[in-house]
């Protein structure tokens, strides 16, 4: 018979609107189910049905991406909101607030770590988790990125999405909260990696390297990838 004071685990969506992106950061968490339960992956699309906290993660994130997190505050449906992101300095307090985000928190975080801030904020804490050393951009993280298997790292990754969308180095700079300086050192390693001279040919490098965001796309608990499936 099921123990009635057992608890049970968190219920969880994680948004993104690269779906690769996403069923990574599902992937990640999968070895702690009995914790957190992803019962949601969305791309392009807000939550289906209740869920205890929304993950959102800022990969590429755009002003879009900003006013989908004013939808997640909104919706009765989502217990609290999540902001999973490289970057946690100064701007963070007013953006959370803005947004009304019961947490941030940096990628250099460990899953564990991820897992331990969402049951904090579940439990009614406002939790800004940061990293107690500088991020290695290059270090291996098990999630997933576009890019990748090219040899790109998670920020390259990134700046090259936003290349690929159009943006400028200006905007690029504002959207990932960098100086206009780590921006072009990005993009010089990254087309060193991608072999491209120009911004035209990185255009279409990463329309021919699955850059572009994806359509509309939900997947629900059954079909959630576990384990990196």
């Amino acid at each position: 018979m099921p123990d009635p004071d057992a608890r049970q685990p968190i219920r969880l969506a994680v948004l993104n609107d690269f779906e690769v992106v996403a069923r990574g950061v599902a992937a990640m968490l999968a070895p702690f189910a009995d914790r957190v339960h992803v019962v949601e992956v969305d791309c392009g699309v807000l939550v289906s049905q209740p869920v205890d906290v929304a993950l959102y993660d800022a990969y590429a994130i755009t002003s879009s991406g900003h006013r989908d997190l004013d939808l997640l505050t909104a919706d009765d449906m989502v217990g609290h909101t999540v902001l999973y992101t490289w970057e946690v300095g100064p701007w963070v307090d007013e953006v959370a607030q803005d947004a009304r985000l019961s947490g941030v928190v940096r990628k250099s975080a460990s899953a564990r770590e991820l897992v331990d801030a969402v049951e904090r904020v579940q439990a009614g804490e406002r939790v800004v988790l940061t990293a107690e050393t500088e991020p290695v951009d290059d270090q291996p993280r098990p999630a997933d990125w576009p890019g990748r298997a090219e040899g790109l790292t998670p920020r390259q990754s990134e700046v090259v999405a936003l290349i690929t969308e159009g943006l400028s180095n200006q905007e690029i700079a504002r959207a990932c909260y960098l100086s206009i300086n780590s921006v072009k050192s990005y993009i010089r390693a990254a087309y060193a990696t991608m072999g491209v001279t120009s911004r035209s040919q990185a255009v279409l490098w990463g329309v021919d390297h699955g850059f572009r965001r994806g359509g509309r796309m939900r997947v629900l608990a059954d079909r959630v990838p576990h384990d990196g499936s």
